[in-house]
């Protein structure tokens, strides 16, 4: 057995099974892939997945259990060499980021440059994906960390550590009647018109169909999409009126009217997610900071060492940090 023949294994799970979409992942060929499957299950002695053909369609109750283990056996290879790498002051390497389209669009660019300005040789790998997809990815350990927004509690998975806090906004063209100044901007009156916003709004647990339902409302939902930029696309082409995070609002977004929906809508708050009892290299502590500057080196290896919930007092709102982001025709 071998950390290689493990890795296969893992990466079939993760590529639901399939085995070409596996070995590019691994970055080895299919009919090497299936060598080492069948060396892994020779060696075991039983087979670690259902056939039918030359397909597999399930995991056996034994390859389950087989599994997790490869799971955690390969999580501490890769914690044994990030301790290797630290203790030699190694100054490359790969990070691997799973979040958002907004995320990745609008907050993340200045810290990933400020990373590659201080280690030009760490690659990084961005994964834009929905919001339920983004800790699955944490979880199956394709990603070092991940940034995520949630609307009330941490992330369930993993060490939560706050970014920061952020509204949304409501999107409309210049002259539209919702930029009257004396006109009270309501969730009745949103109800009453076709809104375009992200695919997260369409589940359940969406604050914001939430906030429509307390308030005895439904939503009239034009369109959904997970890209900040599609939203406003469909929004100059009159599709309806947008509702997106504040951050997504540009200065090239001036022929569109942003008005604030600070009391209609509970705030967000954007997370940065590390697995638990992984351990951090250098340049991912820095690239922390960089995003989020109040969570120190001290405070990210403390909370790493101590995992227990806690309460962070001192998050800032994205005004705060990027106030010249914030387009001067904002109002309430």
């Amino acid at each position: 057995m071998t950390l290689i023949q493990l890795r296969y294994l893992v990466a079939i799970a993760d590529a639901s099974l399939n085995i070409t979409l596996a070995s590019q992942h691994v970055h080895a060929t299919q009919p090497g892939l299936s060598k080492q499957l069948k060396k892994l299950e020779e060696e075991l002695g039983f087979q670690l997945f259902v056939r039918k053909g030359k397909s597999l369609v399930s995991i056996t109750h034994a390859g389950q259990q087989v599994m997790a283990r490869a799971r955690r056996i390969l999580d501490e290879a890769a914690n044994i060499r990030s301790i290797a790498a630290n203790l030699r002051n190694e100054d490359q390497g790969e990070l691997r980021i799973a979040t958002t389209h907004t995320q990745a669009r609008f907050a993340l660019p200045e810290a990933i440059s400020a990373l590659n300005m201080q280690y030009p040789l760490v690659s990084v790998h961005l994964q834009p994906s929905g919001d339920s997809d983004v800790l699955a990815q944490l979880e199956s350990g394709w990603a070092d960390l991940a940034v995520v927004s949630t609307a009330g509690a941490p992330p369930p998975l993993g060490i939560a550590l706050p970014a920061y806090r952020w509204n949304r906004v409501v999107l409309v063209p210049h002259k539209h009647p919702l930029t009257e100044r004396n006109h009270d901007l309501t969730l009745q009156n949103l109800a009453k018109l076709p809104l375009v916003s992200y695919e997260s709004s369409m589940k359940p647990e969406s604050s914001l169909r939430h906030a429509f339902e307390a308030a005895g409302l439904s939503l009239q939902m034009a369109m959904t999409t997970g890209d900040a930029d599609l939203i406003k696309i469909y929004v100059r082409a009159g599709l309806g009126i947008g509702i997106l995070a504040e951050m997504a609002i540009l200065p090239s977004d001036a022929d569109l009217h942003a008005l604030s929906a600070d009391h209609l809508l509970p705030q967000c708050t954007t997370w940065i997610v590390l697995r638990r009892e992984t351990v951090v290299r250098e340049y991912v502590l820095d690239f922390i900071h960089a995003l989020a500057p109040h969570l120190d080196r001290h405070t990210v290896i403390q909370a790493l060492a101590d995992p227990t919930p806690r309460s962070w007092p001192d998050t800032p709102h994205w005004r705060d940090r990027a106030i010249q982001r914030i387009p001067e025709q904002m109002q309430r």
